[in-house]
């Protein structure tokens, strides 16, 4: 996947992740958003056409999935925010996310992890 999907389809993607596959009513129900159901219909198969999404078309009604792990696109996402946002500085990226929201134990863990896995990487080359 070299787009990286926009927010309204990081909406869509999230919801699939977490229900696993779903019809189009599934997700637009689950998204409660003001928009009517032919929009979430749109996006969907918009998300289709790109590769974001698989559909499975053996029931009356299309069931979707997402095509791309959430790892993946959370790391792409991250990477383009980053760029965009942060000048490409991955400090104040984490710095930003770090203070905007609290973390909670479990997650500073996985950061620490991270960063120690970096520092590996880094050493290995």
């Amino acid at each position: 996947m070299e787009q990286i999907p926009s927010e309204a389809e990081f909406g869509i993607l999230t919801v699939l992740w977490r229900r696993g596959p779903s019809t189009v009513r599934e997700v637009h129900e689950e998204l409660g958003k003001d928009t009517g159901y032919t929009s979430t219909l749109k996006q969907m198969q918009v998300m289709h056409e790109k590769g974001f999404l698989r559909r499975s078309e053996d029931a009356r009604s299309h069931v979707y999935e997402a095509a791309v792990e959430q790892d993946t696109a959370n790391a792409q996402f991250a990477g383009a925010l980053l760029h965009r946002v942060f000048e490409g500085s991955a400090r104040n990226l984490v710095l930003g996310a770090l203070a905007a929201e609290f973390a909670s134990d479990e997650e500073l863990d996985e950061v620490r992890r991270i960063l120690e896995e970096c520092e590996k990487r880094k050493k290995a080359k």
